[in-house]
């Protein structure tokens, strides 16, 4: 079986149905200015339920295309945002 990645982000907007953006955010290490700098990136994430809303805190793992840009599947909601 091959390793699945799990990842953990923000939800910024529902995209129509079935589908949330969740922001994935980390950080690394500067090359030249040795310090600590934040990335973003947005994926697309498939929500069979539609039961995760825009500012709730979710683990996402990866899975087979599901479309052009969706190849992530809801996990597990991890804490609810306040609306």
């Amino acid at each position: 079986m091959a390793y699945k990645r799990e990842l953990q982000g923000k939800v910024v907007k529902k995209s129509g149905d079935k589908t949330i953006s969740v922001l994935v955010e980390r950080k690394i290490m500067h090359p030249k200015y040795h310090k600590i700098v934040k990335r973003f990136k947005k994926y697309l994430v498939h929500d069979e339920r539609n039961e995760a809303n825009v500012g709730d805190l979710v683990r996402i793992i990866e899975c087979r295309p599901i479309s052009k840009r969706k190849a992530f599947r809801l996990k597990q909601i991890l804490s609810t945002g306040v609306q």
